[in-house]
C-alpha cells in the first residue's frame, strides 16, 4: 500500500514538474501570429513609436498592397489581438486588417506613463499611426465602444487620412446613454424579481462619477444580456482569449490589472462624451452597424445623431441578433458588411 501511494506521489510530482515546465517554456514564447500564404501576404507583430511611446500593432491581410482597415479597439484598454484573427478572415482578403493595443492597452502596457493617458493623448496616437500605415493612400477605420470616440475624434482632427469611418458600439451622450442603460436593466431586474439586483442598483444613480458605479451597472447589464446578446457565439471566442499567441504569458497575466488602470485614468474623458453638440459635422462617409439589442451604448442615441449629423453619407447598418460587441457576436455578417460598404469606396 505504501508503495502504491509512493508510486501516486511520485506521478503526482512528476506531472507538476511537466506543468511548471511547459508554464515556463510558454512564459518564454515570443508573441506570433498565424502565417498568411502568397507573396505579398502580411501577417506580423510589430512595434511602432506612437507619441513617443512604443505601441504593438498586428498587421494581417492577403495583399499587403490593398487599401488599409484600421479597428479601434474599445474598453478604453481592452486590447483584441488575440481574437483579432478570428473575426477578420474575409476582411483579410480585401484589405490590410490593422489591430492595434493602445498606450496602456494589452501589449503595449510595459513601460506606460499613466499620467500622460488622455483621450487627446490617444487620438494622436491613432492619427500617427494611419499616417504610417497609409503613406499616400487613406484608411478606412473602425471605432468599437471607447474606439468609437476615439475614431470620431480622429477622423474630425484629420480627415484628409481616411476613407470612410465605421461606428460600431457607437458612443454618442455619455449622462442619456447610462440613464438609458440604467432604466433598462433595472427593468429587467424588476421583471425577473430578481431582489439582489434591484437592491445593488438602488444604491447608484447615473451620471456616475466613480469607475465602481460603472461596473457595478455593467455586471448586471450583462446578467440580462443587454452587453454581450448572442452570448453562445462570444463563448466560441474564449480558446483564442486564453490562449492566442498574439499575446506573450506575461501581457496576458498582467491584461486584466491594465484594463482596469485605464478605466480609471480615463474616467474624466469618458465622463465629457456629447457628440450631439459637440460634433456637428465629419468630412468623409459614416456608417454606424448597431447591435438591436445593445444597452451598454443605446442605439436610440445613435439614431438621433445619426438625424442631425452632416456628412457625404450617413448610414446606419443593423445587427438584429446582436449587442454591443458585433465582431465577436455576429463575425460573418460583420465582415460581410464591411466589405459591401467599404470596398466600393476604396475606388472613389
Amino acid at each position: 500500500m505504501k508503495r502504491w501511494l509512493s508510486g501516486i506521489g511520485i506521478g503526482l510530482a512528476g506531472l507538476l514538474a511537466a506543468l511548471l515546465i511547459a508554464v515556463g517554456v510558454l512564459a518564454l514564447l515570443p508573441p506570433r501570429t498565424r502565417p498568411i500564404g502568397g507573396p505579398e501576404s502580411i501577417a506580423e507583430i510589430r512595434t511602432m513609436e506612437l507619441g513617443g511611446f512604443p505601441q504593438t500593432v498586428l498587421l494581417r491581410g492577403n495583399d499587403r498592397r490593398n487599401p488599409v482597415l484600421l479597428y479601434v479597439h474599445g474598453g478604453p484598454g481592452g486590447g483584441q489581438l488575440p481574437l483579432a484573427r478570428h473575426y477578420s478572415q474575409r476582411l483579410e482578403k480585401y484589405f490590410l486588417v490593422v489591430h492595434w493595443d493602445q498606450r496602456g492597452a494589452g501589449a503595449s502596457a510595459k513601460g506606460v506613463d499613466w499620467d500622460s493617458l488622455s483621450l487627446q493623448r490617444i487620438v494622436g496616437d491613432t492619427c500617427e499611426l494611419a499616417e504610417k500605415l497609409g503613406q499616400g493612400r487613406k484608411v478606412f477605420l473602425i471605432g468599437h465602444s471607447w474606439g468609437s470616440l476615439v475614431g470620431v475624434r480622429a477622423v474630425q482632427r484629420r480627415p484628409d487620412l481616411f476613407y470612410a469611418y465605421v461606428g460600431t458600439g457607437q458612443l454618442v451622450h455619455r449622462d442619456r446613454q447610462e440613464e438609458i442603460s440604467y432604466n433598462w436593466v433595472v427593468d429587467q431586474a424588476r421583471k425577473a424579481g430578481d431582489r439582489q439586483a434591484l437592491a445593488e442598483l438602488a444604491a447608484i444613480r447615473p451620471p456616475y462619477s466613480k469607475q465602481a458605479d460603472f461596473g457595478l451597472q455593467r455586471r448586471w447589464l450583462s446578467r440580462y444580456h443587454g452587453d454581450e446578446f448572442a452570448v453562445q457565439r462570444v463563448r466560441e471566442f474564449l480558446p483564442a482569449k486564453l490562449f492566442g499567441r498574439e499575446y506573450t504569458m506575461g501581457t496576458r497575466l498582467a491584461y486584466q490589472a491594465n484594463f482596469d488602470r485605464s478605466l480609471q485614468r480615463l474616467l474624466a474623458d469618458r465622463l465629457q462624451v456629447d457628440l450631439l453638440s459637440q460634433v456637428r459635422r465629419l468630412e468623409v462617409p459614416v456608417f454606424f452597424f448597431l447591435g438591436r439589442q445593445d444597452y451598454n451604448t443605446p442605439t436610440s442615441l445613435v439614431e438621433e445623431w445619426a438625424a442631425r449629423l452632416r456628412a457625404p453619407r450617413v448610414e446606419i447598418v443593423w445587427f438584429e441578433n446582436a449587442g454591443h460587441f458585433l465582431a465577436v457576436e455576429a463575425p460573418e455578417e460583420f465582415q460581410s458588411r464591411l466589405v459591401e460598404k467599404l470596398l466600393p469606396l476604396a475606388g472613389d
